[in-house]
């Protein structure tokens, strides 16, 4: 499906489907907006977003990515970081598209890399396979998610704030939550696996920019272009934090 080309509010955008190469958790549903049918999810934006003030995305195909920047060779130099190539790669190949679909199946590409399940046996890194999935899941749709160059938070819904959602679609106690939120945020991204998020997530048009400040506080994140103002990010998630929070946690079952 493709979006129009003018800012859409929640009253005017229509749902769409996307089918996936795996079935998603059917307790995706209890999030107001997605319907999960086996491998098909299907989102409302009028019910889902808590704000989506603008449809488009930059991203890079994802093929071109595993080709050019994780194909194995050495990820950064001394002449060269890691993200410099993501930025100048983003230079290159980066497109605007207003089909939140295709935002959808990269973002699902991006996370089934960086949290594949092969890991689940790398020393020292305690994850569950049901963490594993729920982070797979969550980050697919936070791709949705989008902040202006002016650090405006434009597209949010309740997958920013994945360490709540995923208590909701999973039951995770509250303990289990902050874990995964601790995974997430640090104990997940040693450097090796911090630079192929930097690469990786150059599908995505930028780069993953963590809510939380110096602990993890259940305030997700997103992929922004490099050279936003973090500062009036920072500023608009503290404004609207308490309140979104609060209407994700209304859709646990009862």
């Amino acid at each position: 499906m493709t979006t129009t080309a003018t800012p859409a509010t929640p009253a005017s955008a229509r749902a769409f489907t996307v089918a996936f190469p795996e079935a998603f958790t059917p307790a995706w549903s209890r999030i107001d907006g997605i319907t999960i049918d086996g491998p098909n999810l299907t989102l409302d934006p009028a019910a889902y977003f808590f704000r989506y003030d603008d449809p488009s995305w930059l991203v890079c195909d994802w093929e071109l990515v595993r080709a050019e920047l994780l194909d194995g060779r050495q990820a950064e130099t001394p002449q060269r970081a890691a993200e410099q190539r993501a930025l100048e790669f983003i230079h290159t190949h980066g497109r605007t598209t207003r089909d939140p679909a295709e935002v959808l199946r990269i973002g699902y590409q991006v996370a089934s890399f960086i949290f594949r399940d092969e890991l689940l046996e790398e020393p020292g890194l305690d994850v569950t396979p049901r963490q594993l999935v729920a982070l797979r899941e969550a980050t697919t749709i936070m791709s949705l998610n989008k902040v202006q160059l002016d650090g405006t938070i434009s597209n949010v819904g309740p997958c920013w704030f994945f360490p709540i959602a995923t208590s909701v679609v999973f039951e995770l106690p509250e303990q289990e939550a902050r874990s995964l939120d601790e995974l997430y945020h640090g104990m997940w991204f040693n450097e090796y696996r911090r630079i192929e998020s930097v690469l990786a997530h150059a599908a995505l048009g930028g780069r993953l920019v963590h809510g939380c400040q110096a602990a993890p506080d259940m305030r997700g994140g997103c992929v922004l272009s490099y050279g936003t103002d973090l500062a009036g990010f920072r500023r608009d998630l503290e404004t609207f934090d308490a309140q979104w929070k609060a209407r994700i946690e209304a859709m646990r079952a009862a």
